[in-house]
């Protein structure tokens, strides 16, 4: 029983990577193609990236471009709240799981990364985010929708998934 438990939470994982690559960087992606900045996908250790022709944008194409990512998660994240009863209700365990690591990813990864760790592992989207609002003020933005986003999950999401997966006593 044990076992399943931890694969659940391997697959829930990685399923969540999955989504997150695909919902974020797919972001990155469809603005780029929209305004015809597309160069390439490359892939790097753990994930990929979408590169750009960036002599093609202006500042604020580039600003978009960069928050279109955090902004797509942003919203899938505010989807898998609404959706999170009928997801607790759903008698799979394992898509269960998928959903709940899911939720965490899309509601934490980005407003923490945009908040903190950019601050010590290079930008990233930060870059362009900081062309269209002074860095000090995304962070501060990032922090508190981290904050809030940490307090939903904790307050709202937890409790329920965490009954979804109490075993019932007899």
């Amino acid at each position: 029983m044990h076992d399943n438990k931890r694969i659940r939470q391997y697959v829930g994982i990685l399923s969540a990577l999955i989504a997150y690559y695909f919902i974020h960087e797919g972001a990155h992606l469809l603005y780029a193609l929209g305004i015809g900045a597309f160069k390439g996908i490359h892939y790097m250790g753990v994930g990929l990236m979408i590169d750009i022709y960036r002599e093609e944008m202006s500042d604020l194409q580039l600003g978009l471009f960069c928050l279109a990512g955090p902004l797509a998660t942003f919203i899938a994240s505010l989807v898998l709240i609404l959706l999170t009863k009928r997801f607790c209700s759903v008698e799979s365990k394992l898509l269960r799981a998928i959903c709940y690591y899911t939720t965490i990813c899309f509601l934490l990864l980005d407003p923490i990364y945009l908040s903190v760790i950019c601050g010590f592992v290079g930008g990233g989207d930060m870059n362009g985010i900081k062309l269209l609002i002074p860095e000090l003020a995304a962070r501060i933005i990032f922090g508190l929708l981290f904050v809030s986003n940490l307090f939903l999950f904790v307050k709202y999401l937890l409790p329920q998934y965490k009954a979804s997966f109490a075993e019932p006593t007899n």
